[in-house]
């Protein structure tokens, strides 16, 4: 839980530790409970187009997805640093087996790209690592706004076609409450070893049914 005094870098950095702090058996037992309050969801049971992210600095991992969840004519993404419009990402195609190199951060990214790439708002779902998130789903990244920048454009498309927004954390990263900053995009839900929490927008539907909450 955040302190009254918390400067969001003093936040980012007393989350950041909280989450490595947990040991290789806690990580891994969260990550397994995520992913079955993920597999066991309507919403992505229907998805066919799902961003994932490759877990590092301890977030947790839920690389598992791509073997728990059957192709059926799904599609999954993973974000890579644009060279032309820095501080944004692409969200290009990978397969499971395909080969993967470190970005500048030492990230893995997909090494294939060209005509693999997909619009942020022609996915089904993405799946978001973040620092820290309250009950409202309202997510604390990194700071350096990659993901802002790249989903800035679906803050005009509430009513269009875009992605399931699905914040992804240990439950030692809730606070009682962060402030939404007018660039943030409101995340549709956040799912936690603990369950699932719901925001206003779409995700607090019914398309949750089946995830412990």
């Amino acid at each position: 839980m955040s302190a009254p005094e918390d400067s969001p870098r003093a936040l980012r950095r007393r989350l950041r530790a909280a989450r490595r702090g947990l040991d290789r058996r806690a990580q891994q037992a969260n990550a397994r409970a995520i992913v079955r309050h993920l597999v066991r969801a309507h919403v992505l049971r229907g998805a066919k187009r799902i961003a994932l992210y490759v877990a590092a600095d301890g977030e947790p991992d839920v690389w598992e997805l791509l073997e728990r969840m059957p192709a059926r004519g799904r599609r999954w993404y993973l974000p890579v640093l644009r060279g032309h419009a820095r501080g944004r990402l692409w969200l290009v195609r990978h397969r499971p087996g395909e080969p993967l190199r470190p970005n500048r951060f030492g990230i893995p990214e997909p090494v294939r790209r060209r005509r693999h790439i997909q619009p942020v708002h022609a996915l089904d779902l993405m799946l978001l690592p973040l620092v820290g998130f309250d009950a409202q789903c309202n997510r604390l990244g990194m700071g350096a706004g990659f993901y802002d920048r790249s989903l800035a454009s679906l803050r005009r498309r509430r009513h269009w076609r875009r992605p399931l927004l699905v914040g992804i954390a240990h439950e030692c990263q809730r606070v009682d409450q962060l402030t939404p900053q007018p660039w943030d995009v409101p995340l549709d839900a956040v799912v936690t070893e603990a369950g699932v929490y719901r925001g206003e927008g779409r995700g607090a539907s019914g398309e949750w049914r089946g995830a412990r909450d």
